[in-house]
């Protein structure tokens, strides 16, 4: 059975022990560090921060311009985007005004004196 402590049970002793401890061993991991010509740091590989050349980026821009070149060429008609036209506005005749005003004013009459 597993048996962990919680550390707010510890004693004042208890505790200066294990910080003892901890700094023996965190000593003999740099020792150990150094005869096997790491870094004493930690045992982390540190991390380089990777870059490109100034070559690699011009590469790299050439080849999307002609990437872009090529779309281009292959579809002229989305080069230049042209605003759609707009609707013509649709305008009704006096006479076809008239007529649905009549009929709506004979449906709404209609629907009154039904209610009555």
């Amino acid at each position: 059975m597993d048996q962990t402590m919680n550390p707010l049970e510890l004693t004042v002793n208890q505790l200066k022990r294990a910080a003892a401890i901890k700094e023996q061993i965190e000593g003999l991991n740099k020792e150990l560090r150094s005869l096997l010509g790491a870094s004493a740091k930690s045992g982390t590989v540190p991390k380089t921060k990777r870059t490109m050349s100034a070559a690699t980026k011009r590469k790299i821009a050439a080849a999307q311009k002609a990437r872009w070149a090529n779309l281009h060429r292959a579809n002229p008609a989305t080069r230049s985007v042209k605003p759609a036209a707009k609707a013509k506005k649709k305008t009704v005749s006096r006479a076809t005004k008239a007529k649905l005003s009549a009929k709506l004013k004979a449906y709404w009459a209609a629907k009154k004196a039904g209610k009555k």
